[in-house]
Order: C-alpha cells, then structure tokens, then sequence
C-alpha cells in the first residue's frame, strides 16, 4: 500500500463559547486536517492543532509546512513505514510537531483500515475498557466557575478540570476555592496553570493555600522551560504536579523523571508528533513509575479519536481531557461521547466517519499534493 494523494484542509471549529485560557483566548478553534489517499482506495484522516505558545506553530506556517515539505516527501511511501516516515520529516524540519502529528495520525488510520483492526490493535491491544473525561471551565470569575462548576456536577461529570493562570494568582486561588466550595470535597479538581503562575516563588505560595482542598494535581503552573522550577515546585508542596507544556520531546521527559520534577505527565499528540512517539513517550513514563494523562489540543473527533486509541493501550494512562468536539458548535467527526464516557466504535482504523460535506464547509483553504 502506497500514499498516492493528500488533501490538505485549513479549517476553523466554531466554539459554542470563547474558550478562556491563561495565554489566549480562542473564538475559533484553527486546525489542519489531512486526507490521504492510496493505492488501494483506502482513505486516512489526520489532524494538527498548531498552537505557538505550546509547539511553537503557527496555523499559517504549519499550513505551509505540510504542502511544502512533509505532504510532498510521504507520496509513495506506505503508511506502515511509520518510523521511515517520522525520520524523513524530521530530517527536512525540526520541530512543527502539530504539522507532523497530522501525517502520523493519518497513517495510523491507514494502517488500521489496512488490516481490519482499531488503532489500538495495533498499540498493544484494549488495557483499559473506558476511561471518563472532565468538565473543563475555562477562566471566568470564581461566582460564575463555582456556579458552572455546580451545575456540571448535577449533569453527571465524574470529575472538573479548571483552567486558571491568568491575572494575579490569588484570583486563581479564589476561584479554586470557590469551585471546591460549590462542588464539595468528593468531586476530582484538576487545576491547569497553563504556565500562568510563571516563578516557583508564586507557584510554592498559591498552592499553599489549596493543600487542604482535595485537588487531584496542579498542572503546569510555571513557565515551560524551568523543570529545575518544577522539581522546586513539587519538593515544597504536598499537591501532586503534572507536566504538561515542560515535555516537549523525550529528552524533556527524561530530564523530568531524572529531577523528579513531577507526579504525573500530560501527553499531548500535538507536542508528541503523533502516536508513535505518544506511546514511547507513555512506556518510558511507566518504566519510571509515573502515571499519564492524554491532554487535549482541542482537537476535532478526529485528534481526539487518536489520543483515545493511546489511552485505551497503556495501563498507565489513567486519565483524558479529550473534550474538543464538546466545546464546538459544528464538527466533521462522529466520535460518540456518551456522558461521562467515550465509547470507540471499534471500527478500522480511527473508527471515526467524516462528513465530506462538513468538511468542506468548515475549510478557508485547500490544497492537493500527489
């Protein structure tokens, strides 16, 4: 099986809501899907969901990334050459890890529809047969994040993710609390600085003051290139930390678990360059005792499929936030979220139907390489 063709889409998701994090604020969510089709007339889907602050890409550039370079060099390769695959886009470019999470994605949709198998299948099998996803509340006042917080757990959520890290950190402390105080002390916080907390010193000091209110980890409260920060961090507080923005590639995890600069690891497709690399990155966690998560980029049911397929295959991957297609008003996927799950359909390869037509209609622009 041969890659004959790709389609590249530059689509942008319209949010039911503004989504509020600590760096940004997205009306839209922009992201690159691609089709690739072969010489058996079967078709993979992939996506990447550049962001400049975490894979340092921009949607324009990475557009231009894919037509220019990797797109080109994979025609004629077969999507089971996955490691060749990875080689030679890393060769042409470093870096652009959402553009070549987009290929690698594709191809494992390819490989699975191939052989008749879920991506999983091909990952080490199905280690755990379902795992939940939080409600995520983006950064509003404590009054309106304690009274969404509230309702989300009368909805049924399991568990709340929190996003904070933007102005003072005591407002963020306030809004944890507020949250905690509306919810109750069963529900599961988890706590996304995004960064935003920046020195060990404002980060030591904040999480002080939440000791006591049953938070399930802080993630990522300073600035991603300080793991030395990090580990200062997590030695002087008794809240469990993740790493999220801090990996960037294995070398990352590996200076993470040699400093003991964290409890759990966020995994991320769009900062892993795909699967292939997900899955390394997750047994390289296991070997050394930790625990991951599957994080979002807010991606559309095709990304969020893919980090599913991941989490389903590692014992250690206890947790996901894969809630994109959640937080849109249109999507192109039917991946089937069934409160507080996500059930895969267990169909080839991604398992997960795209409508042309939505497709279509979401996209600023296309282009075709063969």
């Amino acid at each position: 099986m041969k890659i004959t063709k790709a389609t590249l889409h530059a689509v942008r998701f319209p949010l039911s809501e503004p989504f509020i994090i600590s760096y940004a604020t997205y009306p839209d969510m922009p992201a690159l899907i691609i089709v690739l089709e072969t010489d058996t007339g079967l078709t993979g889907y992939g996506e990447g969901v550049p962001d400049e602050h975490v894979t340092g890409e921009y949607f324009t550039s990475a557009f231009e990334v894919l037509k220019e370079r990797f797109l080109p060099a994979i025609i004629g390769m077969s999507p089971f050459d996955i490691e060749a695959i990875h080689s030679k886009m890393n060769a042409l470019m470093t870096g652009n890890s959402a553009a070549k999470a987009a290929v690698d994605i594709a191809c494992y949709d390819l490989m699975g529809k191939a052989v008749g198998q879920p991506v999983y299948n091909l990952l080490g099998g199905q280690a755990t047969e379902h795992l939940d996803y939080p409600k995520v509340l983006s950064i509003e006042a404590p009054k309106i994040m304690a009274e969404k917080a509230k309702k989300a757990v009368e909805m049924g959520y399991a568990s709340l993710k929190l996003k904070v890290g933007k102005g003072q950190a005591q407002e963020d402390v306030d809004r944890i609390l507020a949250v905690r105080e509306a919810v109750g002390r069963d529900t599961p916080i988890r706590v996304d600085v995004n960064q935003g907390w920046k020195t060990p010193g404002i980060a030591v000091a904040a999480i002080k003051q939440l000791e006591g209110a049953n938070i399930a980890w802080i993630e990522q409260p300073i600035r991603m290139g300080d793991i030395r920060g990090l580990a200062e961090v997590r030695s002087k507080t008794a809240v469990p930390i993740m790493a999220d923005e801090s990996i960037q590639s294995m070398e990352d995890l590996l200076e993470i678990i040699r400093l003991q600069a964290a409890d759990v690891i966020n995994i991320k497709l769009m900062k892993s360059a795909g699967i292939f690399h997900a899955g390394q990155m997750a047994k390289a966690a296991e070997s050394a005792g930790m625990l991951c998560q599957i994080g979002s980029m807010v991606e559309s049911s095709v990304g969020s499929a893919a980090g599913y397929h991941v989490a389903m295959s590692r014992i250690n991957i206890e947790s996901t936030e894969l809630t994109g297609p959640l937080l849109f008003s249109e999507e192109i996927g039917d991946l089937n979220y069934q409160h507080p799950y996500v059930l895969l359909s267990g169909k080839p390869g991604l398992g997960v139907e795209v409508s042309q037509a939505q497709l279509d209609k979401l996209t600023e622009k296309s282009c075709v390489i063969e």
